[in-house]
């Protein structure tokens, strides 16, 4: 009975999910073609985002919500457990965010419309060298449309559920900008939707936000210290919530 159910979840979360992907893709080209920053555009991602999460089973806690200032424009890190993660960012911060998608997902039809009228920025991680100018470009277009950007440092999301170590890049990016960098942990999204498995299970979702983290006096030689002291920040919270972090 236990598999039926997660089944039958499953079978109403991938549907009811790729039709209001497609819905809310259409609906975000067609006002973003009159302004592309126009709020009603966020409010059909959280929209968007919602539904996924309550089709799916999966209830989401917040926890430091207050720490964040709507009027800035941050560099969000959070820990990468499941593709439920983009929604569960959107729905913790309210913020207009916008993040890092890998050159595949924009292949898919109508998505990949969408995905470009929002300002998803598309990376080719084949591409190497000339990744990090194009990322900054359109991280700098972002930010002057006063919107945040979330990048999840260990660039992928772990098969094995474990915290891996973090990657540079959002931290560089953060100090080049002088932009605050806004810590998220989240734990609970692996069970709901297990990498590189089909099923949706759902259930409890928690993400804690910590205090945001100044980088106006920081320069690049502070770059490793800022990682690591986020990495530590994250990798606190979710031990905490009985997460698996991995060996420092």
């Amino acid at each position: 009975m236990h598999w039926i159910a997660i089944v039958l979840k499953t079978a109403l979360t991938w549907t009811v999910g790729v039709l209001i992907t497609i819905v809310c893709a259409l609906s975000v080209m067609a006002i973003a073609l009159v302004k592309d920053t126009a709020p009603a555009i966020d409010k059909i991602i959280l929209f968007w985002s919602k539904t996924w999460l309550v089709t799916s089973g999966t209830k989401l806690t917040v926890e430091g919500a207050e720490h964040i200032d709507h009027e800035v424009s941050y560099i969000v890190v959070a820990n990468h457990l499941s593709t439920l993660d983009i929604m569960v960012c959107f729905l913790a911060t309210r913020l207009p965010i916008r993040y890092l998608a890998k050159k595949e997902l924009f292949q898919i039809p109508i998505l990949a419309q969408g995905m470009r009228a929002v300002g998803i920025i598309e990376v080719d991680r084949q591409a190497r060298g000339s990744i990090h100018a194009t990322v900054n470009r359109q991280a700098k277009q972002l930010i002057e449309n006063r919107r945040s950007l979330i990048i999840y440092p260990e660039g992928t999301r772990p098969r094995d559920g474990v915290m891996k170590q973090f990657k540079k890049g959002a931290f560089t990016m953060a100090i080049a900008g002088g932009l605050p960098i806004l810590p998220m942990s989240i734990h609970g999204t692996y069970e709901a939707a297990t990498p590189g498995r089909p099923w949706f299970r759902g259930g409890a979702v928690k993400v804690v936000i910590d205090p945001p983290i100044s980088t106006s006096d920081m320069t690049p030689a502070d770059t490793s210290a800022l990682r690591d002291q986020a990495r530590s920040i994250i990798a606190e919270r979710v031990a905490d919530m009985g997460g698996d972090v991995g060996r420092h």
